[in-house]
């Protein structure tokens, strides 16, 4: 029982540190073995995979990335060039002598790293010498080399992307409600930030909690009609129980509260919540995820993601390699978009949960 309760924390755990940051590196494992020693030719022009297949760790969500990007080069017919999976750990060493290994074995475009250090590590190391699509952000200000690009899947954007949303809706005095997580502060800042540069008013905040007294006081403020929205910087199951003590007034959230296969109550627990998610779990008949098969990844929504995550990095990477990189794509988790810091945005599909049942948005965020 323990072992499988271990298993459960260390899986949860590398989840969060690669799709939102925040957590510590574990240990180094082996560096990775050269191709000469794999019985490899040197020198191949190739595109090269950065991820940690063979960690203890961080195994399942590379593996999802992986079978994503090679679904999606089996789709498309053809890879402009050979695929070379390089297995690398979350050591910032490691990831770096992957890289420069990928490179001395004739890789023409990298795809990866895929944990937010590593991307710090691999920018800070002037080791970027061909185009590279990094499937994360870096942590704070480091300086970003020309050659690289991201891609990710940060909550922070989802969180800034919700102001937008509402601020387009004409909401501009907001309540907000949050966790006691560091993710949860984190979306909440990143929400606040937002909304406030637009314009708007943060009229309050308030911690979540499950006594119900704490709930009633939310109930009674929001009473008072200071605020014409609320934010809920909240996952799913913290929504479910907030939300019968939000009355009518027009709430918005990110895609954490996303109910996945939660059970048919589900849509009637998070009623009116307005959420912002990818197209690959909201839209399964959007004509740029019908083509795509599906996994089976026994309800773990989270690695739906990443799978999605490497279908679109594929796509980019065949897009940067053709020279038109900077064009809008329409891709299973959003319509993508290169900004100026070298990112690509990604527009997310707006969803209502009503009457029990899932509305889409169409053509808005």
């Amino acid at each position: 029982m323990c072992c499988r309760v271990l298993h459960r924390w260390l899986f949860a755990w590398s989840l969060a540190a690669i799709l939102y940051g925040g957590a510590a590196a574990f240990a180094s494992e082996a560096a990775p073995t050269s191709a000469a020693d794999r019985g490899e030719p040197a020198m191949i022009p190739h595109i090269a995979l950065l991820l940690p297949v063979n960690s203890s760790v961080f195994a399942r969500p590379a593996e999802a990335v992986k079978l994503g990007f090679l679904t999606a080069a089996k789709t498309q017919g053809r890879a402009p060039l050979p695929i070379r999976i390089y297995s690398v750990t979350d050591d910032d060493r490691n990831i770096v002598a992957g890289y420069n290994q990928a490179l001395a074995a004739g890789a023409r475009f990298v795809v990866g790293p895929l944990t937010r250090n590593g991307v710090s590590a691999l920018a800070a190391s002037n080791a970027v010498r061909v185009p590279t699509l990094a499937l994360n952000v870096p942590d704070g200000a480091v300086p970003v080399p020309p050659n690289l690009y991201m891609l990710s899947l940060h909550v922070e954007a989802e969180a800034r992307q919700v102001a937008q949303l509402a601020v387009k809706e004409g909401r501009l005095n907001a309540f907000t409600i949050t966790g006691d997580t560091p993710l949860l502060r984190r979306i909440h800042q990143a929400f606040v930030d937002e909304f406030t540069r637009l314009g708007g008013k943060h009229v309050a905040a308030y911690e979540f909690s499950t006594d119900p007294a704490g709930l009633t006081r939310i109930k009674q403020a929001i009473g008072l009609g200071l605020a014409d929205m609320a934010f809920l910087a909240l996952d799913f199951q913290r929504a479910r129980l907030a939300r019968p003590y939000l009355g009518s007034l027009p709430l918005y959230a990110t895609s954490q509260i996303h109910p996945g296969n939660a059970g048919p109550l589900a849509g009637f627990d998070l009623a009116d919540i307005r959420f912002l998610d990818m197209p690959w779990l909201l839209q399964p008949d959007h004509p740029a995820v019908m083509v795509y098969p599906r996994q089976e990844f026994r309800d773990a929504l989270d690695l739906e993601r990443l799978y999605a995550l490497g279908i679109d990095a594929f796509r980019i990477m065949q897009a940067l390699l053709e020279g038109h990189g900077g064009g809008a794509l329409d891709g299973v988790t959003g319509r993508l978009s290169l900004g100026r810091d070298q990112q690509f945005a990604r527009e997310l599909t707006s969803a209502q949960f009503a009457e029990g049942k899932l509305l889409i948005f169409a053509g808005q965020q």
